[in-house]
């Protein structure tokens, strides 16, 4: 008979979510005090994330695509919202003026109401009532939706029913990235340091985990005509350049004053300005600490402020590790 920890917790086609029996130790309760109840980590595949996502992962495996949506999928922190912006604008003839309304209204994320049970919550209930998957059923074409879930976790006909945009960014300066959305985020509220995280996250016990398997997977359907593969440091060195392949993606023309408009609008200190896109309202909603911002620096090689030599050597066996094999190659540095 299975223990309590054993339970499976939900399903979604073949993968079954069992606890994470680390996540209830201890030393993993004190780091991270907004998971009373625990993660669960699925079988196959080893994907990390809430119970109450588990409860719901058939339900969001069986959304149904629309031939016209594009979707942005990504693993977090690897400039998601810079893309979900992007691709809006491209969509939506960079309509400055309707993009005034909030990115997760123009640009839901799908699981977004399924990654805290109530108990996570705790005072901040309201995270979860501000667009639900109902509301994006019943949404508008075209439709542009994000999500962080791996591919084999959404539709299995996504790829061959609409476009879809995945960006991932280096490890590196993920892991850094994503330890200080931990810091930010209420329902995360990590306590620990940036040392201990990247330990965590290396060993595939953070939410969204594996990192590598959900890039890999992307990156082995890049040649699929709906697929667009972007790499989050080609959108910092060329950003113009990036657009225009989205905009050709999408099978949209934008004119030389759109495009030049659109640049200006993405650049790093005008989206971190933009109240539509910067999440500071959820400091105001209560699921956000005060210290700390959601668009953070943006930058390319920042790992570098952070690690110190040890973690780095790890940080890089560990890379070397998982992309042995593979051509799939990350740049942690522009010059």
């Amino acid at each position: 008979m299975s223990s309590e920890k054993e339970q499976v917790i939900g399903s979604a086609g073949n993968v079954q979510f069992e606890l994470l029996k680390n996540s209830l130790t201890k030393s993993f309760q004190e780091h991270f005090t907004s998971y009373p109840e625990g993660l669960v980590r699925g079988k196959p595949g080893g994907f990390v994330c809430s119970q109450e996502y588990a409860r719901h992962a058939d339900e969001l495996l069986h959304f149904q695509p629309r031939g016209d949506d594009v979707w942005i999928v990504t693993f977090p922190k690897c400039g998601t919202t810079w893309t979900q912006e992007l691709v809006w604008m491209v969509m939506n003839g960079c309509d400055k003026e309707a993009g005034k309304q909030p990115l997760n209204i123009r640009s839901p994320f799908l699981e977004f109401p399924y990654l805290a049970s109530t108990k996570m919550q705790g005072n901040s209930p309201q995270m979860t009532k501000m667009i639900s998957v109902e509301m994006v059923e019943k949404m508008a074409s075209p439709r542009v939706i994000k999500s962080h879930l791996p591919l084999y976790l959404l539709h299995p006909n996504l790829l061959d029913t609409s476009k879809v945009v995945y960006v991932v960014r280096n490890p590196k300066d993920v892991i850094v990235s994503f330890f200080y959305h931990h810091k930010l985020i209420k329902i995360h509220q990590f306590n620990g340091t940036l040392d201990e995280f990247a330990q965590y996250f290396m060993d595939d016990e953070v939410f969204y985990s594996p990192f590598f398997p959900h890039a890999l997977e992307a990156w082995a359907l890049r040649s699929h005509p709906n697929m667009l593969f972007l790499f989050y440091e080609d959108m910092k060195r060329d950003l113009k350049g990036e657009i225009e392949r989205v905009a050709h993606f999408l099978g949209k023309t934008l004119s030389e004053q759109q495009m030049t408009a659109l640049v200006e609008h993405l650049g790093f200190e005008n989206f971190a300005k933009n109240e539509s896109v910067n999440f500071e309202v959820g400091k105001d909603l209560g699921f956000m600490n005060t210290e700390g911002r959601f668009i953070r620096k943006g930058e390319t090689g920042d790992w570098k402020n952070h690690f110190s030599a040890e973690l780095n050597e790890r940080v890089d066996k560990w890379i070397e590790k998982n992309l042995e094999g593979t051509d799939l190659k990350f740049v942690t540095e522009l010059k």
